[in-house]
């Protein structure tokens, strides 16, 4: 063993990293994705336990997949018994007892492209791909996903089962798709990559406002079918818009270790290789006939990031790209978003009429995506045209609707600085 963690948070990269190359090697292995995800857990837990204690091992990848190995026979043995599996569990038992067939170094390809397509299998259901996805690969728990995409943690648990279970009907094997196949996932793949990137960017829970494995795994994996899907203008739109939106995590926190809204950040801090990057990513693809919204959400963020100060911002351009977006795609926060857009470009009470219209017709007070940002951007404008007491009031529901504790000090210090 090599000297190790001592706490299991230390841990935790590590496991999120190696999680999607285990689960590939037992899939591929056993070919049961409904079983396989059960084990990959709980080795997972198990090496929290042992690594916190003892260290990190030499092969880490490998040391998962044979406890990953040993659960596998054990779930199969229960199975046989209510089933009479006995042939699958004979093969299981081959897999770990003869040395030929003992997992030996872990391979050095990366399963997660084929594990992330396989999760976005046409048999499930698009919430249903999206909810197996962030689980199997992003790593996220039940209930960062169900807040990621709207909906009780009860209901996503029940989702993520159901969803391995066809899976297994449908006879799914995790092999490479044809390239009809792929192209017909990508949509729910990019759907898919842009939550786990979202939740990385803003934690939905914690002490901590980003995690930056998420993040970090959002924009590989999106590197990664970048390069299998070299002529797809939407996915260089997606890469561009992660990294020019990453761009700007150093100076989203303050010395102090509070939060830095975007007109008060040190733009120095921005990472100008990324931006650099994402920039001549959506430059290249901007002039094709086709524009998706990943695209224009690229187009936005470059309009951020290439503005050396606040003032110089292009909003009303904003302003236009949001109501382009909203066309496309008319969800709660894009709508939102468009307020906050329109109130910069053309002052709070134009912002205002916006918000209380887009909230009569589509109720983004009440949306489970935006209803604590809703009250957060009313708050702002209630702010800069006088209303103290309002703004106050609503600063301190939108902190109440947050389990994100940076997230919840900045709106409970913006309160106290009103009062």
């Amino acid at each position: 063993m090599n000297d190790g963690p001592d706490t299991t948070t230390d841990v935790e990269p590590l496991l999120r990293a190696e999680a999607p190359q285990v689960l590939g090697a037992l899939v591929r292995r056993f070919g049961r994705f409904d079983i396989a995800e059960d084990a990959v857990q709980e080795a997972l837990l198990a090496a929290s336990r042992t690594w916190s204690a003892e260290g990190v091992p030499e092969n880490p990848r490998s040391w998962l997949i044979r406890i990953g190995y040993r659960r596998m026979v054990d779930l199969l043995r229960s199975e046989q018994a209510r089933r009479r599996r006995e042939q699958e569990v004979g093969t299981a038992e081959l897999a770990m007892q003869e040395p030929a067939r003992q997992a030996g170094p872990a391979q050095e390809t990366d399963d997660g492209l084929t594990l992330l397509l396989l999760c976005c299998h046409p048999v499930l259901s698009t919430a249903s791909q999206v909810a197996l996805t962030l689980r199997a690969v992003g790593g996220l728990t039940t209930a960062e996903i169900a807040h990621a995409y709207g909906t009780t943690e009860t209901t996503l648990g029940t989702r993520i089962s159901r969803a391995k279970q066809q899976l297994a009907r449908s006879g799914a094997r995790f092999t490479t798709p044809t390239a009809a196949d792929r192209d017909s996932r990508m949509t729910a793949v990019m759907r898919v990559l842009y939550l786990i990137f979202n939740e990385g960017y803003t934690a939905s829970a914690g002490d901590e406002l980003a995690r930056i494995d998420l993040t970090g795994e959002a924009i590989r994996l999106t590197r990664m079918l970048g390069d299998a899907v070299t002529e797809d203008a939407e996915m260089t739109g997606l890469l561009a818009l992660m990294l020019l939106t990453e761009s700007r995590r150093a100076a989203r926190i303050g010395d102090d270790g509070g939060l830095v809204p975007l007109d008060k950040q040190d733009r120095t801090r921005w990472n100008r290789d990324l931006i650099r990057e994402g920039t001549q990513l959506i430059d290249g693809v901007w002039s094709r006939r086709e524009t998706g919204p990943y695209q224009l959400q690229a187009a936005i963020a470059a309009l951020h990031a290439t503005a050396t100060t606040p003032e110089r911002t292009d909003w009303p351009q904003i302003a236009m790209l949001y109501l382009w977006l909203e066309r496309l795609t008319p969800t709660a926060p894009v709508r939102l978003s468009r307020v906050v857009a329109v109130a910069q470009a053309y002052g709070p009470a134009r912002g205002m009429a916006l918000l209380d219209d887009l909230n009569q017709r589509h109720g983004l007070d009440q949306d489970p995506l935006t209803r604590q940002r809703e009250r957060a951007v009313r708050a702002h404008l209630l702010q800069i045209t006088g209303d103290v007491g309002g703004a106050t009031t609503l600063y301190r529901e939108a902190a109440a609707l947050t389990d994100n504790q940076v997230e919840r000090r900045y709106l409970l210090g913006e309160a106290d600085r009103l009062t």
